[in-house]
C-alpha cells in the first residue's frame, strides 16, 4: 500500500473531481426542481403578505449566488469525503479480505454510499425549499445525522455477521446472514428515530419525488465518482496484492 500522505492526496483529488461532477449533475437535474419549488413558495408569499416580509428578510443570498456556490459547496464536500474515505482506507486496508487496492477502494466507497446515503434516504428523504417547518430543523438535522451513524453501523454489522460464519459455510448462507444483520440494524434505527411528516397536502407529489431523486442522484454521482477516481489513482502505482512483500533478491542486488 502507498504511504498515507500519498493515499490522502489521491483521496482529496478524487473527492474534488467527484464533487465537481456531482455539482454539474445537481445543476442540471436539481436546479429546475428547486426553481419550481421556489415558485410555489412565492405563490404562498403573495397570498400572505405578512409571510412575504419574513421571507425577503431571511433571503441572505440571491439565487444567482446560490447557483454559483453550488459547485463550490459540492467541490468542498467532495474533498472532505475523499479525505475521509482515504483515511478509512489507510486504517482498514490490511483488515479487508480483498486482494487488490483498487477493489478495496471501490468496496469502501460502496459501503459509504450504502450506509451514509441510501439508508438515511429511506428514513429522511430530502425535501425542496418550500417543504419543512423551520421550528423542527434542529430535530430533523439531529435525526438525519443519527441515521447516518446507524447506517454505517448497519454496514459494519453486516460485515461482522458475514465473518462470523465458519469458513466452510456455503456462500449463500454467509450472504444471507450478512443481509439479515444489516437489515435488523436498519429496522431498529428506523423504528427508534422520530419521523417528520411536513409535506403540505397540496404540494405536487411529482415535483417532490423528482427533487428527492435528483438529490439522491447527486449523492450517487458523488460517491461513485470518488470510488472510481480513487481506485484509478491507486491503480496508477504498481498493483500488488495485500500482504505480498518484495523478495530479498529484489531488495539486495546480486553481487557480481
Amino acid at each position: 500500500m502507498p504511504p498515507f500522505t500519498s493515499v490522502l492526496l489521491r483521496g482529496l483529488l478524487a473527492g474534488l473531481i467527484a464533487g465537481l461532477l456531482a455539482g454539474a449533475f445537481a445543476y442540471l437535474a436539481g436546479e429546475p426542481r428547486v426553481e419550481a419549488a421556489i415558485a410555489i413558495e412565492e405563490q404562498a408569499v403573495h397570498a400572505d403578505p405578512a409571510a412575504g416580509d419574513d421571507h425577503h428578510a431571511d433571503e441572505l443570498v440571491s439565487r444567482d449566488g446560490q447557483r454559483g456556490g453550488l459547485f463550490l459547496a459540492t467541490g468542498l464536500f467532495g474533498v472532505a469525503m475523499g479525505g475521509l474515505l482515504s483515511t478509512a482506507y489507510a486504517l482498514l486496508r490490511r483488515r479487508l479480505r480483498i486482494r487488490h487496492d483498487a477493489q478495496a477502494a471501490l468496496a469502501l466507497s460502496g459501503a459509504a454510499l450504502l450506509g451514509a446515503v441510501i439508508v438515511p434516504f429511506g428514513k429522511y428523504p430530502a425535501n425542496p425549499p418550500a417543504v419543512g417547518d423551520p421550528d423542527t430543523i434542529n430535530q430533523r438535522t439531529g435525526g438525519y445525522l443519527a441515521m447516518v451513524i446507524l447506517g454505517l453501523v448497519a454496514v459494519w454489522a453486516g460485515v461482522l455477521a458475514y465473518r462470523s460464519m465458519h469458513a466452510g459455510a456455503p456462500q449463500w448462507s454467509r450472504c444471507a446472514v450478512a443481509v439479515a444483520g444489516f437489515l435488523a440494524t436498519v429496522v431498529v434505527g428506523y423504528l427508534a428515530l422520530p419521523s417528520f411528516h411536513e409535506v403540505p397536502a397540496d404540494f405536487p407529489a411529482g415535483l417532490l419525488w423528482d427533487f428527492r431523486l435528483a438529490s439522491l442522484g447527486t449523492q450517487l454521482v458523488l460517491w461513485a465518482g470518488i470510488g472510481l477516481a480513487f481506485a484509478a489513482l491507486l491503480h496508477r502505482g504498481p498493483e500488488r496484492p495485500i500482504g505480498s512483500e518484495p523478495s530479498p533478491e529484489a531488495i539486495v542486488p546480486a553481487r557480481s
